[in-house]
C-alpha cells in the first residue's frame, strides 16, 4: 500500500485549470480498485492519495500519469508501508492487495 502526499509547485490558478483531467486521472485509477481514498489537503497546498498497489514501480508509473504531473504542476512523495493493524472495516483492502 502507498500514500502519496501532493504538493503544488504552482499557483492555485494553474492546479483548477488542471483539476478536471486530474479527477479524470483519479476516476480511472478507482475504477480499476488501485485507489482506495484521495483529497485536498488542507491547507490547500496539495493533495493526498491512498493507493492499493503492489510494487513502488506500479505506484510510479501511475503517478506519471497523473496530469499535475506531467504539466509540473506538482511534486509527490511516496510513502509505501505495510498495513499491519487496522479497522476490520479496512480489511478488504489489505486482502484485495494481497491477491493483486
Amino acid at each position: 500500500m502507498f500514500l502519496v502526499l501532493v504538493t503544488y509547485t504552482k499557483p492555485l490558478e494553474e492546479v483548477d485549470n488542471s483539476l478536471e483531467d486530474h479527477v479524470m486521472f483519479l476516476n480511472k485509477y478507482y475504477e480499476q480498485k488501485k485507489f482506495v481514498c484521495s483529497g485536498r489537503r488542507n491547507p490547500r497546498i496539495g493533495g493526498v492519495i491512498l493507493a492499493n498497489v503492489n510494487t513502488s514501480q506500479e505506484m510510479e508509473a501511475i503517478i506519471q500519469e497523473d496530469p499535475f504531473y506531467f504539466r509540473k504542476i506538482a511534486e509527490y512523495e511516496v510513502i509505501e508501508f505495510l498495513p499491519t493493524k487496522f479497522d476490520e472495516k479496512f480489511k478488504v483492502f489489505i486482502e484485495d492487495g494481497e491477491q493483486a
